[in-house]
């Protein structure tokens, strides 16, 4: 009998435990602005990113699905950059300081495009995700 409720007590301090370290951490889809996954680039709900784009104008909004999915429907306003694309020694070559927001499909490709700008020195970028979540405007134009 003692055996059971010492083996009860260890069971409820572990949930307790594992529900104190689980309310800490602040949940991707919260709506709430995070840090990436390596303390790199912002994360975004798709109504941020919209809100930031409606706020600036020269923020650049970077698309990295390759050249066909972008001319299949994209973000009115977005640069078709592919992530295989984003190098040190890339063709298009942004201010270290601009306003960097970053999507693609379904959010896999922007993770890692916007954490490869990251450590290559962009200051200011911040992932949205995929546009399967843009609840937006799409156009082909």
């Amino acid at each position: 009998m003692k055996q059971f409720f010492l083996l009860a007590a260890v069971i409820c301090f572990g949930v307790a435990l594992l529900k104190f370290y689980t309310s800490r951490m602040t949940p991707n889809s919260a709506g709430t602005e995070a840090t990436g996954r390596d303390g790199g680039s912002r994360l975004l709900s798709p109504e941020e990113a919209k809100a930031r784009l409606d706020a600036n104008e020269a923020a650049i909004l970077l698309d990295v699905r390759t050249q066909e999915e972008f001319d299949g429907g994209h973000i009115p306003g977005a640069v078709c950059l592919p992530n295989e694309l984003i190098t040190a020694d890339m063709p298009v070559a942004f201010d270290k300081d601009a306003e960097i927001l970053v999507y693609c499909r379904s959010g896999r490709r922007s993770a890692e495009a916007a954490q490869k700008l990251t450590d290559m020195g962009y200051t200011n970028v911040a992932d949205f995700g995929g546009i399967l979540d843009w609840p937006y405007e799409t156009t082909t134009e």
